[in-house]
């Protein structure tokens, strides 16, 4: 999904607006999720960037593409990109020594 939101609707209010960017983000992820797991791999990784434009998209982790959303309301902008792609993960191994860094 590559998708510059437009947050200003001649009819629908700012709030309402939002809220069903995020459920879009939410159903495009949801949907990613589903689709079944290439061999050898472990889960569906996503590869996510945010910001005003596309030229100004910066990387960002997918849990923080709602609270990315919520700011850009508050500073009243009227549109943002996101950038999510999905691609095959693999877990990684731990081992003693990463559980006594913690």
């Amino acid at each position: 999904m590559k998708k510059t939101f437009e947050l200003t609707h001649p009819k629908v209010k700012l709030a309402r607006r939002v809220d069903a960017v995020k459920f879009e983000i939410k159903k495009y992820l949801k949907r990613e999720r589903n689709k079944t797991l290439p061999e050898g791999a472990d889960f569906w990784d996503f590869d996510c960037k945010f910001g005003n434009t596309e030229a100004e998209a910066q990387p960002v982790h997918v849990s923080q593409i709602n609270k990315l959303i919520d700011q850009t309301q508050q500073e009243n902008l009227t549109s943002f990109y996101v950038e999510i792609l999905a691609k095959a993960g693999h877990r990684q191994v731990r081992t003693a020594e990463d559980d006594t860094d913690l």
